[in-house]
């Protein structure tokens, strides 16, 4: 749902970082966040932390 939400943002997947881990990066705003690439739902706080990164 996350990565949704980034897409209509601008954001577009860069590279896979460490572990499973994904970088993804808005050219428009020059900015980057990380998203875990787990099973299962994201905690909230991992959550704030995206949003925040994107600031979206």
């Amino acid at each position: 749902m996350i990565i949704k939400r980034l897409k209509l943002f601008g954001f577009e997947f860069l590279r896979q970082a460490a572990g499973s881990h994904e970088i993804w990066y808005n050219k428009n705003t020059n900015r980057y966040t990380t998203i875990p690439n787990h099973p299962g739902d994201m905690p909230e706080g991992t959550l704030r932390a995206i949003i925040k990164q994107a600031d979206i």
